[in-house]
């Protein structure tokens, strides 16, 4: 057999397996086909998160059936991930091996309701297409990919068919619904080059297909025994306990 048959035999397995889980998942493949949206729908249900960014966000939260395009600081990505899974939906990471759990269960994620695919092989969109069938968020890492057009296309309508969100980053998606961009604006408690982190700036612009863009600042930092999201204050710079989180400076 050669490579490239043994390849696509590995991969095959490996969306079987996949499938086998999503099917497992306690009623989300049938109500994710319920909910689907008719066409006359003008205004969708969406996805909960951190309520810091939901002030920026036009819907107050990522649209159920939609595709987002992310750049930057993975912190907030965790986020994203924190509010779903501790909400009770269930979420998944494709292609982004470098994602930090820790980060993202600080921020109160739930675990077991997260899945880590961190080498999704040659088609990490198939993985993706997989996984839309039976959660409620899938971040796919595109590795420095430009999507085609109609390969988009289709990734978007399956994602928009079972009500679940796509959120793409580290690379180039044609006509998302909505761009986040995050970047990291300042921090609080690192010395010449040591100590801890104590708290982290987030500026973060948001563009929708309509309308001018929004933007504000984050800040990321522990409070009452966890690690949470508030709108920046003037006087946001104490903490009660140190951000222990590497991943949620990256």
């Amino acid at each position: 057999m050669g490579s490239d048959a043994r390849v696509g035999e590995t991969q095959q397995q490996k969306l079987a397996e996949l499938r086998r889980k999503m099917a497992a998942i306690p009623g989300r493949g049938e109500s994710a086909v319920e909910r689907a949206p008719h066409a006359a729908e003008s205004r969708r249900p969406a996805l909960p998160v951190p309520a810091a960014l939901a002030e920026l966000l036009p819907d107050g939260g990522l649209v159920q059936g939609s595709v987002v395009s992310y750049a930057g600081a993975r912190s907030l990505l965790a986020g994203l991930l924190a509010a779903v899974t501790e909400g009770g939906g269930h979420a998944a990471v494709v292609g982004v091996p470098r994602f930090g759990l820790l980060a993202a269960a600080e921020m109160g994620a739930d675990l077991e309701r997260l899945a880590v695919v961190a080498d999704p092989g040659p088609d990490p969109m198939e993985v993706a297409s997989v996984l839309l069938d039976g959660l409620d968020l899938v971040v796919l890492g595109l590795d420095g990919a430009s999507v085609a057009p109609a390969r988009a296309r289709v990734l978007a309508a399956r994602a928009r068919n079972k009500g679940a969100t796509l959120v793409v980053t580290d690379g180039a998606w044609p006509n998302p619904a909505l761009r986040i961009d995050a970047r990291i604006a300042g921090y609080v408690g690192l010395g010449t080059g040591h100590g801890r982190l104590h708290s982290l700036t987030l500026e973060v612009e948001v563009r929708g297909k309509a309308g001018a863009p929004r933007t504000g600042h984050l800040d990321l930092r522990p409070s009452a025994g966890r690690v949470r999201w508030f709108p920046q204050q003037a006087d946001s710079v104490g903490a009660d306990l140190p951000l222990r989180a590497q991943g949620a400076a990256s």
